[in-house]
């Protein structure tokens, strides 16, 4: 089925709102988080996890499950959700972001992009057909189109470029959908106020069934990020999701759900877990750091979660010193557990009408 969007309430106080997604295999309130699982798992977890915590949406790729084990295998296998054994729902990156991060690797054209494999060195060619129908391979409930997502820095005339192209390529990636698959556009225009509107008229226009704002999170800064998110996100939609690719400091999306933003994904919380790093309400914390090696107790008193309070500061430190696994399985559940929070403390305020308090309480997250 497509998926089926209604907006439930809105904040008095910001553009805020509250909301329902539903697809064929789950409800979502939003606003929400999808934690990252790129090649078909969320790193040092398993579907339990997430769905203990909470989590309904997840976001994998389609360019790096195309590369292995294969859309071809997993469809074989009964779909996407069923070889990793999630029960929710699954949103999946078209390869367009790609283009940008593995640039060095790729050649675009009007036609599509032509990949040359990190993985063996083969040749994975992307049309913004191909990637829509990999995506149906792969029983997805979103399918976000194929697009151009422009590096930063970049000239006016290369983001324009790379909104053109993705003008272009959206027609196509709408063409080539099944019954009942459920695509997202993807607004571009780089940094640029007139672009990101006239992208957003472009593609308003079409029959997407929700929206995305891309281009942002790509190395600029947040005095950059936030007059485009500000500008963008009232331009799409009102009865469309919206969706704001990549972005997930948790003052970032406080900011970008004010402005009217549903959804977000984010490699953050699970990759700063790997590298020793805990988001608290006191703000970011190295659990390497020496002050911890004997603390028998929670790193922060007010970021306690079910999942990881077992476990002392301390003792968390020294898996990592150790260089065990565990330690990083217990940073992703902590940080997990921390977004899961924000997005649920971040519909209360909307439906409470308490956003100061909420700002107030992430203030030094």
């Amino acid at each position: 089925m497509q998926i089926q969007f209604e907006v439930l309430g809105k904040s008095s106080q910001t553009r805020a709102r509250l909301g329902r997604l539903t697809t064929s295999r789950a409800t979502i309130d939003t606003p929400c988080f999808m934690p990252v699982g790129t090649q078909g798992t969320v790193k040092a977890v398993g579907s339990e996890d997430l769905e203990s915590l909470g989590f309904k949406l997840i976001l994998s790729n389609t360019y790096h499950l195309a590369l292995r084990p294969g859309a071809d295998l997993i469809e074989r296998l009964g779909g996407l959700h069923k070889f990793m054994s999630w029960n929710g729902g699954l949103l999946t990156d078209s390869g367009g972001y790609q283009v940008m991060s593995l640039s060095e690797r790729n050649k675009v054209t009007d036609a599509g992009v032509t990949f040359r494999s990190q993985v063996d060195g083969s040749k994975l060619f992307l049309s913004p057909e191909k990637s829509i129908r990999i995506q149906g391979q792969l029983g997805v409930d979103i399918s976000m189109s194929l697009d151009e997502c422009p590096e930063y820095p970049c000239t006016r005339d290369e983001a324009a470029g790379a909104m053109k192209r993705t003008h272009l390529w959206a027609p196509r990636n709408l063409s080539a959908r099944n019954e009942g698959q459920s695509v997202f556009g993807i607004v571009q225009g780089g940094i640029h106020e007139d672009l990101r509107r006239e992208s957003a008229e472009f593609l308003s226009g079409l029959d997407f069934d929700g929206m995305a704002i891309g281009g942002v999170s790509v190395g600029e800064p947040a005095e950059l990020q936030y007059p485009v998110v500000t500008h963008t996100a009232p331009l799409l939609p009102e009865n469309k999701p919206r969706y704001l690719m990549g972005v997930g400091h948790p003052k970032d999306i406080i900011h970008a759900v004010a402005q009217g933003v549903d959804m977000f994904d984010c490699v953050l919380p699970t990759r700063m877990a790997r590298h020793h790093c805990l988001y608290t309400l006191e703000g970011r914390v190295n659990v390497l750091n020496k002050k911890w090696a004997e603390h028998d107790g929670p790193f922060d008193e007010g970021s306690v979660f079910p999942t990881t309070d077992r476990y002392s500061a301390a003792y968390i430190r020294h898996l990592f010193k150790a260089r065990e696994t565990l330690g990083q399985r217990m940073a992703t559940l902590h940080n997990l557990s921390f977004y899961a929070r924000l997005m649920e403390d971040i519909r209360n305020a909307v439906r409470n009408e308490t956003w100061g308090e909420l700002e107030s309480k992430y203030s030094r997250a």
